[in-house]
Formats: C-alpha cells, structure tokens, sequence
C-alpha cells in the first residue's frame, strides 16, 4: 500500500472535521464528517444525517460515496473519518459494518486507506482489508 501524502491527509482531516459542522443529529448527538478522496484527485465530503425512524439514519461516508457515485465517480484511494459526541473529537469514529461493506463495492480492500483521526497530528491508517477482512465484494460475484 502507497503511503499518502501528509499535507493530502491534513487537508481531508481539515475537511472531515469542518464537515462535521452539518451534521443532523438530534437523537444521538454524535457528529461524523468525512472526506473522500477519488482516483482523480477531487475530494467529496460528507456528514452523518439521523432520522427519527433510525433506519434511514446515514452515515458520514456512505453521503460522501453516494455523492461521488451520483456524479459519475467509482474509483477511490482514501477516506478519512472523524466523529464524536457533541462533536468534540476525543477518539477514533470507525466506520459501521455498512460502511465497510459499501467502501467494499467500489474500492480495492488492498489498496484503500481509511484516515481514522482525531486531530492533523493524532490519526491512524488503515488499509480497508484490515478493517473488513474477508470482505464481500463484487469480485465475489465474479
């Protein structure tokens, strides 16, 4: 695995974080922003968006893969994930189960960087094939 850039992560840390700031979370009050970034270079951000029924609560990442996938992107290198109550960062926001598995529908599981952060200067990285191994993907219905 490639090892990204400092000054690429510090920015989709920066983004993740301001993007936490839309985040619609009346019930549980846990803000979650995230930053994709695509094979292209552009990055799309996203925020978790609660629901009084709960199921159709979304997370921070799938809005930020779904809107990149409505624009026509597929192809992705990195997300990085914040996320805390009130929204102060105090410990790593992993993705959900259904996070991972949507990140496995359209990134290589060996290649693709989750960015865990709680600050520029404290977060971790992790290849997708750590967070989900033996992931179910489209290769799987190859």
């Amino acid at each position: 695995m490639q090892s990204m850039d400092k000054k690429r992560v510090e920015e989709m840390i920066d983004l993740a974080i301001r993007q936490m700031e839309f985040s619609y979370v009346p019930y549980s009050h846990f803000h979650v922003g995230a930053a994709l970034l695509s094979r292209s270079g552009k990055i799309y951000t996203g925020c978790n968006i609660e629901n009084a029924a709960y199921t159709p609560t979304n997370c921070a990442e799938r809005t930020a893969f779904f809107k990149a996938v409505s624009e026509g992107v597929k192809e992705f290198d990195a997300i990085c994930v914040v996320g805390g109550k009130e929204g102060i960062l105090t410990e790593y926001a992993s993705p959900c189960g259904v996070c991972r598995q949507v990140m496995m529908e359209f990134c290589d599981p060996d290649t693709f960087q989750v960015i865990l952060a709680v600050s520029r200067e404290k977060y971790e990285i992790f290849p997708l094939k750590e967070l989900l191994p033996m992931g179910f993907g489209p290769a799987n219905l190859a």
